[in-house]
């Protein structure tokens, strides 16, 4: 369905898109002045905010994989990847290449309403994945179960019929408000609750080393009534730079974590937007007129990502602010360097967008595994 705006908002978006049309072709040409020794070289390491812990023997099935932030989280914290489904291809694509050797169902293979899950049956000790948040988004109209997009019962089937020891759900806030609360009560808990003990909390990214204002909502779910006892809801890792009185590990901002310049402001880079998300294939990841303010404090372009770094300082933006490439995106939502994205720059951005901080998921898995006896 089309944007529901004005005319002369229209407009207005026709002549900033005419702009950067006739900006890019100047860049392709090599018609605007740029300087390859100014390429960014970040700082954050996301690896090292998941040190890699020995396998601890528990099987985990994916379901709404998407970029792999879950499937990575819990491989660095010693889960065994039995297998991944995804709708899309591109994100089977994205999954293969980091990981040729797991087993990964995608397209219409990855079509989680359509598998016969008996088949996994004793193979699997917990299932995780992030149902599609859409219906329950502010962006997606909130309309709940009424959404097609609404996985909620076909991931409740997958372990209804595994029975895994413990299950990991994630989705956004907007799940939690008022308006969903009967159908959180009649479609999700109820059928879990007579066999699994489940625990609700919030995650906070930045809590965990990423630099971004990004919370989740998560559910886990335990079969035995001793694990879902013992759990800890993961505490923080990291702390803002501007916490005081502490000795603690903090979270840099958006700036310092991609290696930019000082320029007297920095802060945690506002919620990524997903490229999959609205009617048009886009390579923004603005998602509010709040954040364009953020990112205009930051000096950080959020429109027209591109798909490397090299291309990025080849297209600067009208006000000399620093634009981003898909590899800084995967950097602010914690992913490493060596974990790359398959598909057009939209494509990689919705994957990034749409996926589960894997520092966040280290944190949850680890959470988990200790509950386990691991």
């Amino acid at each position: 369905m089309p944007y529901d705006i004005s005319e002369n908002k229209r407009d207005w978006y026709r002549e900033v898109s005419s702009r950067s049309r006739a900006r890019k072709k100047a860049a392709t040409n090599g018609e605007l002045p740029y300087d390859l020794n100014n390429i960014n070289k970040p700082i954050l390491q996301p690896k090292k905010l998941m040190a890699q812990k020995p396998k601890n023997g528990l099987r985990v099935l994916s379901l709404f994989s998407g970029g792999g932030g879950l499937d990575l989280g819990f491989e660095r914290a010693g889960f065994e990847h039995v297998a991944s489904f995804d709708i899309l291809d591109i994100c089977g694509e994205t999954l293969k290449a980091n990981r040729p050797h797991w087993e990964i169902l995608s397209g219409i293979n990855g079509d989680v309403t359509e598998v016969v899950w008996s088949s996994y049956k004793g193979k699997v000790d917990l299932i995780h994945g992030g149902p599609p948040c859409q219906p329950f988004s502010i962006a997606g109209k909130q309309r709940g179960g009424h959404d097609e997009r609404d996985m909620w019962p076909a991931f409740i089937d997958a372990v209804l019929t595994l029975m895994p020891e413990a299950f990991v759900a994630e989705n956004v806030p907007g799940l939690l408000d008022p308006k969903f609360r009967k159908y959180i009560d009649e479609i999700i808990l109820s059928p879990l609750t007579p066999d699994y003990h489940i625990i609700k909390f919030k995650a906070v990214a930045s809590d965990f080393g990423v630099p971004q204002v990004r919370t989740r909502v998560i559910l886990v779910g335990f079969r035995s009534p001793k694990a879902a006892n013992s759990f800890q809801i993961p505490e923080p890792t990291h702390l803002p730079q501007d916490s005081l009185f502490s000795s603690g590990r903090f979270t840099p901002g958006a700036r310092a974590a991609l290696g930019l310049k000082d320029i007297g402001f920095d802060c945690f880079s506002p919620t990524l937007r997903s490229g999959f998300t609205g009617p048009r294939k886009s390579t923004s990841i603005l998602n509010s007129k709040a954040s364009q303010r953020v990112w205009e404090k930051l000096h950080i372009w959020p429109n027209g990502v591109q798909k490397s770094r090299q291309d990025a300082v080849m297209f600067p933006p009208e006000n000399g602010h620093f634009r981003l490439s898909v590899q800084d995106c995967a950097i602010l939502q914690g992913f490493p360097e060596d974990w790359t994205f398959q598909g057009a720059t939209y494509q990689i951005l919705g994957q990034i967008g749409n996926s589960v901080c894997p520092p966040v998921a280290y944190a949850i898995a680890r959470s988990v595994s200790k509950a386990l006896g691991f």
